[in-house]
């Protein structure tokens, strides 16, 4: 939950240097390479990956707000969904090895 609240957050622009100015960027670092569960990782990796980003041209400085295109919309769920596919086959495999 507190992932999901810094990334709300990271989508303005204000709120990114917010996060920036703060040290956040090396306390996501930590957290990646010590979190053992994988949607965690996965939701640290894109946060991590939106502060070290440029920042966008002008006219997109908030994120909530752009437009994306239908296709890459496609493309970004197909990807979702094979990395919960991904996910779920680690889980499983987790299991039976117990």
């Amino acid at each position: 939950m507190i992932l999901e609240t810094l990334m709300l957050l990271s989508a303005t622009k204000s709120g990114r240097s917010h996060l920036r100015s703060n040290g956040s960027y090396l306390v996501l670092r930590e957290l990646h390479q010590q979190e053992k569960n994988p949607e965690v990782l996965s939701a640290c990796q894109k946060l991590i990956e939106v502060l070290i980003a440029d920042e966008p041209e002008v006219g997109m400085e908030n994120l909530l707000e752009v437009t994306i295109p239908e296709e890459l919309q496609r493309r970004f769920q197909q990807e979702d969904e094979e990395e919960e596919e991904r996910r779920r086959k680690q889980r499983e495999e987790e299991e039976t090895s117990r």
